[in-house]
């Protein structure tokens, strides 16, 4: 086992990778900006190294001053966590010339998936079913309305190289589609320095389904079941369950055999998200994007499948078979997170900066956790994302986990900054929401705007 790793983030993710870390008794080395010299990781980690000023360019995505750090250190891996440098495939090549592993898969891997279009194609050829589009990369205006024609409105226009909500755009008519084309490309080239956009037919509304999966080096591939990640605004996840009350056994079966499928096509090793959009009318689903590395709301699989992903990761990397086989795996019960972000929901999600006065986080019972790197005293930079916590419940069935939740937003209080704690505790109470009917039109389309009618 690796005796030292160095954790290539922060917030609440570097916090989770430390304490897994800890407690399979290996060292940390913590990075941090001059914006993050108070932060708990840095806290938290055996060592911690400044990399650069607070701009995430000069620190948080400054390979070389990150590698320098691995090396000055003798830190024998990186974990990446999710966001930053998690899904560059140069920083994974430099790890590898330097002899450092990187916990996550290859370079190449993580090119054939992270570009959408070769993703898609790869997709294709392994029989996992895809959504009408484009077969490359579109660059024109005029190869746009073209494509858009031929497979039909409404469209989805996506960032070739992009991630997280950037460089996206909903498409209903030909009037709408040059300004959304001109808007998405600008956005992309300043995201990911690549403008290059694809065009796939809107399923919408629809469910946002994800598999998790894990792969060894050793050619062994499982699936931990699916997530529901279908409440979103502005392509941006809000809240996550497992197991999803739109997926019975016979489509979960088709569903997770299919990201199993995906991730043996192209040798994927290491934990990875196969994401699926479900059309509830047809029962089809399809496939929309592979994410290389952890994501956010994998503690809602950790609970439902008692298997800790992030310790796996590291054994993984470190060239370990994985710990459970298929078999090994019993989904029980359900659980939820809600993401707490420090915005202000209603003057339209704006971040909400500064420091907190008081702080008291919801604990007590079975099945209840918070992930979070904030603390009495802390001041929440402006220079990064806007989540601050996680609160995650599991219960015995989807009412549990409901309730559980609810009892746990009603106990979580922030003082000196804005969050949205409440339009959280309103959300996981909206009758459609305990119904579990919704899509990822809901929020942006139904709760939203009776939310912000309320004042």
């Amino acid at each position: 086992m690796f005796n030292k790793i160095l954790i290539a983030n922060r917030g609440e993710i570097a916090v989770r990778i430390i304490r897994a870390a800890r407690e399979l008794g290996i060292s940390t080395v913590a990075v941090y900006s001059t914006a993050d010299k108070d932060a708990l990781h840095v806290m938290l980690a055996d060592e911690a190294v400044c990399i650069g000023p607070a701009r995430s360019n000069e620190s948080y995505l400054n390979m070389n001053n990150i590698l320098e750090a691995a090396v000055a250190t003798h830190a024998q891996a990186i974990h990446p966590g999710f966001g930053f440098l998690s899904e560059n495939s140069k920083f994974v090549q430099l790890c590898e010339e330097m002899n450092i592993k990187f916990i996550g898969p290859s370079a190449e891997v993580m090119d054939a998936m992270g570009d959408k279009i070769n993703a898609r194609a790869r997709m294709r050829a392994a029989g996992v079913p895809v959504t009408p589009g484009s077969e490359g990369e579109v660059y024109t205006t005029e190869e746009a309305l073209k494509i858009a024609d031929e497979i039909g409105y409404p469209i989805m226009l996506k960032a070739s190289a992009g991630g997280g909500g950037k460089g996206i755009r909903k498409v209903s008519t030909p009037e709408e589609l040059v300004p959304a084309f001109e808007a998405a490309t600008a956005e992309a080239k300043a995201a990911f320095g690549n403008g290059a956009m694809f065009i796939e037919r809107m399923i919408f509304p629809a469910r946002h389904i994800e598999v998790q999966i894990l792969g060894d080096s050793h050619g062994n591939v499982i699936h931990l079941g699916e997530r529901d990640c279908s409440l979103q605004r502005n392509n941006q996840k809000v809240l996550e369950e497992s197991p999803s009350v739109a997926v019975g056994q016979t489509l979960r079966d088709k569903i997770t055999s299919a990201a199993v499928k995906a991730a043996q096509a192209v040798g994927y090793e290491n934990a990875g998200t196969i994401e699926f959009l479900l059309d509830e009318a047809s029962g089809n689903f399809y496939f929309m994007e592979m994410n290389t590395r952890v994501q956010v709301e994998h503690p809602v699989t950790e609970f439902v499948s008692g298997v800790d992903i992030v310790k796996e990761q590291i054994r993984i990397a470190n060239g370990a078979e994985l710990s459970v086989k298929q078999e090994d795996i019993h989904f029980k019960g359900h659980a939820i997170e809600c993401r707490i972000n420090a915005e202000n929901p209603k003057f339209n999600f704006a971040p909400q900066p500064g420091k907190i006065t008081n702080l008291f986080l919801p604990s007590g019972g079975v099945g209840l956790r918070v992930d979070s790197a904030m603390y009495s005293g802390y001041t929440i930079p402006p220079y990064y994302d806007s989540m601050i916590a996680k609160v995650i419940v599991h219960g015995e069935s989807r009412f549990d986990a409901l309730m559980k939740m609810q009892r746990a937003l009603m106990e979580f209080d922030v003082e000196g900054v804005v969050t949205n704690i409440d339009f959280q505790l309103d959300l996981i109470s909206d009758p459609h929401v305990i119904a579990g009917d919704y899509d990822t039109s809901f929020l942006g389309n139904k709760f939203l705007p009776e939310y912000l009618k309320e004042g």
